[in-house]
């Protein structure tokens, strides 16, 4: 899942694709670079300026126009807010990434009236908001809870399980420590049973265990992603898409769901 943010105050690419027609580039551009669905936000996660639902419709749906007029890439559409959901879903978008975990009241119905797939992620607090020092008990087993308790919430809506997605929210209202641990134990995230999307790119807690600045964080990056895949994560949600795809194709090789592009090694 490649990620294109259409915010001028976003977390990595410091507004390189806030422009319509950059968003647009980039989303064809990470799809030519093998990505297989793109993620378009309109609002970071963190804290900041209000974004008024006018303006992250105004700012999401026209790059969504654009690549699904221009493309057969899955769209994602990363957003907590129903009314965004569904016109995104009414653009072209078949996936909304909800990293609020529902925290609006109205997105498991507006998922369940289309054929969309909801990504269910662990947060704590409303979006946006400023960050609180987070506490747990037992990390993995909370987000495991939190998780399940939203699984059930989106089949009650109406949305079967196959078109659900879980995420464990690494870094959002985690610390270092927790994020760590959660990611040792992602096994009991992904034993809940939809597909596991882990969202790591150049993340605060691969920063601070390697004391690398966000633009120096790619090896960790992609040691994180693996790891995360060999623990049974499916997805993988990543800024820096060619170093991603090969990463991604030698570990599926290494694990027996791909074969390589070609054999002559000892063959000819």
């Amino acid at each position: 899942m490649a990620i294109v943010n259409r915010t001028p105050d976003s977390f990595f690419d410091d507004g390189r694709t806030f422009g319509l027609e950059a968003a647009v580039r980039a989303a064809l551009a990470a799809e030519a670079d093998g990505a297989d669905m793109v993620d378009v936000g309109g609002v970071p996660f963190g804290r900041g300026p209000v974004v008024s639902t006018q303006e992250e419709l105004d700012r999401v749906v026209p790059v969504i126009s654009a690549v699904s007029a221009e493309s057969g890439i899955v769209i994602s559409v990363d957003t907590t807010s129903a009314t965004v959901a569904r016109e995104s879903i009414a653009a072209g978008a078949s996936i909304i990434n909800d990293t609020s975990g529902l925290f609006d009241p109205d997105m498991a119905e507006v998922v369940a009236a289309s054929s969309a797939t909801l990504v269910l992620t662990h947060s704590l607090w409303p979006p946006r908001s400023e960050p609180v020092r987070p506490e747990y008990d037992d990390v993995a087993l909370e987000v495991v809870s939190f998780l399940r308790s939203r699984i059930f919430i989106a089949q009650d809506a109406g949305i079967p399980i196959d078109r659900l997605i879980v995420d464990p929210g690494h870094d959002l209202n985690k610390n270092t420590f927790h994020t760590l641990e959660l990611t040792r134990r992602l096994d009991e995230v992904t034993r809940l049973g939809p597909p596991t999307l882990v969202a790591v790119s150049n993340k605060d807690f691969i920063g601070e265990t390697l004391d690398r600045e966000k633009q120096d964080r790619l090896e960790g990056t992609i040691a994180t992603a693996v790891f995360c895949i060999l623990k049974g994560a499916r997805i993988v949600r990543m800024h820096d898409v060619p170093a991603t795809v090969a990463a991604v194709r030698m570990t599926e090789a290494l694990l027996g769901f791909r074969e390589p592009a070609y054999a002559r090694h000892n063959l000819e």
